[in-house]
């Protein structure tokens, strides 16, 4: 087979022949080792732990460790999943977090549900890949997550990265209703994450925004397991609070237009969990 010059054969799938012309095949070679060696290095760096810079981590400062969560809340997060159901639960190891991963463990198998696995995480690790590894080894109907937003930002990467967790799925204590969280986990590392508030309100991330939605007029307290299931979402609201960085909106200037970003749609706030 003939072509009319070098560039077409190669493009075609030829190599130069190692007979013929041994220059150019020697050539040729050397390159195709050299891009192949490229290849194992950004294979290598892709295996990497994605851990937060350390500029990021200066930039936002000492985040607050988890308070101890509250009545209110825990009814607010049961009433974001669908019950009864199959669960992962994950928690740093603070007390509160612990107290917090415990309580919920404790009323959502008391009602009939089922804890799969229960793993916990430091707020500093080389990888992350064992603590996300355990967290996604069975297929849960949601994950529930109680944990310090540092830490937590550093495994969600990880989760992001090398499993097939899914930010949607999961529901949250209040000690990740920081938007300083999204920032240092990334852009979409988190969106469709969703939580309760202390005041028995929840919240819910979409498209970079944390929106906070106070607590309804029927309320969370029918959401608790053997009792009607409350928890689908509401339209934002006058007092509600809408946040993305450091900023800190109200949903009353969000929908009047003056402020934030004019794509958010507030209203379309996610139901349960399917």
């Amino acid at each position: 087979m003939f072509f009319p010059d070098e560039t077409t054969a190669i493009t075609a799938g030829y190599r130069p022949c190692a007979v013929c012309l041994p220059a150019t095949y020697a050539r040729w070679k050397q390159n195709r080792e050299s891009a192949s060696a490229m290849d194992t290095i950004e294979e290598r760096k892709q295996d990497r732990s994605p851990l937060i810079p350390a500029s990021d981590l200066a930039e936002y400062g000492d985040l607050p460790l988890p308070s101890p969560h509250t009545e209110a809340e825990l009814t607010a997060l049961i009433g974001l999943l669908k019950y009864p159901g199959t669960v992962s639960v994950g928690h740093s190891r603070d007390d509160a977090s612990r107290a917090a991963a415990e309580a919920f463990s404790t009323v959502w198998q008391a009602g009939g549900g089922t804890v799969l696995a229960m793993v916990d995480w430091p707020e500093s690790a080389a990888s992350w890949l064992r603590p996300a590894t355990r967290l996604t080894s069975e297929t849960p109907d949601a994950w529930v997550v109680a944990a310090a937003p540092l830490g937590f930002a550093q495994l969600a990467r990880r989760l992001r990265r090398s499993t097939d967790w899914a930010p949607d799925r999961t529901v949250a204590f209040a000690s990740l209703q920081d938007a300083r969280l999204l920032a240092l986990a990334g852009e979409n590392v988190l969106d469709g994450l969703r939580g309760a508030c202390a005041d028995g309100g929840t919240w819910n991330v979409r498209r970079g925004w944390v929106t906070s939605l106070q607590p309804s007029a029927a309320g969370h307290s029918a959401a608790r397991p053997g009792w009607p299931h409350v928890g689908a979402g509401r339209r934002a609201e006058s007092g509600d609070i809408v946040a993305k960085g450091s900023a800190v909106e109200g949903a009353d200037d969000i929908l009047d237009g003056r402020q934030g970003d004019p794509d958010q749609d507030l209203a379309d706030h996610p139901g349960h969990m399917g």
